[in-house]
């Protein structure tokens, strides 16, 4: 198909997610034709720099000549099938991969096809774990605000972003919803280098007062990325995997956004020497490739499942593309370039960089609380929240239009701009990018 046919059916039958359609009724989305490296191509050849990674899915650039050969191997032997009473060889090297990733009491893992259904095969687990030990009143779930975990009703109940959720809480199930940590603005005043996680004192009492009706704390690590990239301090994670323990519920890590590398180490509560009981994984999971994920537990929440059929423990719950043969593949590809190429090092190495080359938006008195952790980048506008009546107008939703113009892909978060760098991403390119985004904000703030 010719361009205008395919933008003509594309607003004649597609419904686009995170999309009010109605601001397409004068415009057109860009129409990418092809990808290369950090680099996004339209149909008129004009390029731009992937600097939100997809999504926050691509770990190894587009078109990764491994990747791409690894994914037609597979499809040469076989592209599908289903994974109840069947195996596969790359299924199985993928888990075992990441498994050998884990701290060794994370033993088993169990695939859905997205970070929504990672989350809720931890919740579904946790709840069911219980259950299965006799207890029956641990129903119930703790999580904080401005976490995101997914759009599924499950994920959606643990959720604490208004504009995302509020439409849905008649069909949500109750939990204890908290103040969230937040490290860039302290709501307590405290200096995070200093302060003794006076933020977790009401997950305390909350845990003293409730734990026999909890069954999980749910928490993004280190991260609450779609609330604007709200950095909280590691020593947080570690007080909720003491007060976890203390109190006897699960303690469930959603990496799906913050897997494989993004912060620096491959996994985020790595950063807080800790072992959860559930860890949540997809978008990295294939490279940006193919829709998979995986949620990893203990061996003694596999082994409360574990019994004869007639006991009726057995966790009920699979997808028709659970595990595809071509996403594990590209995952363990994925995973043997990390390996083979000390991707993780790398990855710390580039961040410094990032670090420093950002901090040249400190001249900028519009910008502040300018953040870097590993290829992840952030900062937030100083401007007047916008009515209700005006979102259009924010500076966030200017730098998004306007980014295009400079080659850039934005999503602004709010007024929060950031980046999320492929790990395949060059010096030179992020020197290139932060030129470019002085550029916009000249023109623009």
């Amino acid at each position: 198909m010719k361009k205008q046919e395919i933008l003509e059916n594309d607003k004649k039958y597609i419904w686009h997610p995170f999309t009010q359609m109605k601001d397409y009724e004068k415009k057109d989305h860009i129409l990418i034709k092809e990808g290369k490296g950090v680099f996004l191509y339209d149909y008129e050849g004009n390029e731009y720099y992937d600097t939100i990674s997809s999504w926050w899915v691509n770990m190894h650039g587009h078109q990764n000549p491994r990747i791409n050969q690894a994914i037609i191997n597979q499809m040469n032997k076989i592209e599908h099938v289903n994974f109840s009473g069947f195996t596969h060889e790359p299924g199985v090297e993928l888990a075992k991969r990441i498994v050998d990733l884990m701290p060794e009491n994370l033993t088993k893992l169990f695939y859905s096809d997205n970070g929504s259904t990672a989350v809720e095969v931890a919740l579904k687990m946790s709840f069911q774990y219980w259950k299965n030990k006799g207890i029956e009143k641990k129903d119930k779930f703790v999580f904080f605000e401005n976490s995101y975990h997914g759009d599924t009703l499950g994920a959606v109940s643990v959720g604490g972003i208004n504009i995302f959720h509020s439409a849905y809480k008649p069909l949500l199930f109750d939990s204890f919803k908290l103040k969230s940590p937040n490290c860039v603005n302290c709501k307590l005043g405290k200096d995070s280098k200093t302060c003794k996680v006076e933020c977790m004192n009401i997950l305390e009492k909350t845990l003293k007062e409730h734990h026999s009706e909890i069954s999980a704390i749910i928490i993004e690590p280190l991260v609450q990325a779609a609330a604007g990239m709200l950095f909280y301090d590691s020593k947080v994670l570690k007080k909720i995997s003491e007060l976890s323990k203390k109190y006897n519920v699960h303690f469930i890590d959603d990496e799906v956004a913050m897997g494989f590398g993004r912060t620096g180490e491959m996994w985020a509560f790595e950063h807080a020497g800790i072992t959860p009981d559930f860890v949540c994984l997809s978008k990295g999971i294939s490279a940006g490739y193919l829709a998979l994920a995986a949620t990893v537990m203990t061996e003694e929440i596999y082994q409360a499942f574990y019994d004869d059929n007639n006991k009726l423990k057995t966790f009920f719950h699979g997808h028709s593309y659970t595990a595809n043969p071509l996403a594990c593949a590209a995952g363990v590809e994925s995973l043997k370039i990390f390996e083979e190429t000390n991707l993780i090092e790398a990855i710390k190495e580039k961040s410094k960089y990032l670090k420093e080359k950002m901090k040249v938006f400190e001249k900028n008195p519009k910008i502040k609380n300018i953040r870097v952790l590993g290829l992840i980048g952030a900062m937030d506008l100083e401007t007047e929240n916008p009515s209700k009546e005006n979102l259009e107008k924010t500076a966030g939703n200017k730098l998004y239009e306007k980014a295009f113009e400079h080659g850039l892909v934005f999503r602004p978060l709010g007024n929060t701009v950031y980046y999320m760098l492929p790990h395949s991403v060059k010096k030179e390119e992020i020197d290139e990018i932060i030129e470019r985004t002085l550029s916009l904000f000249e023109e623009v703030l």
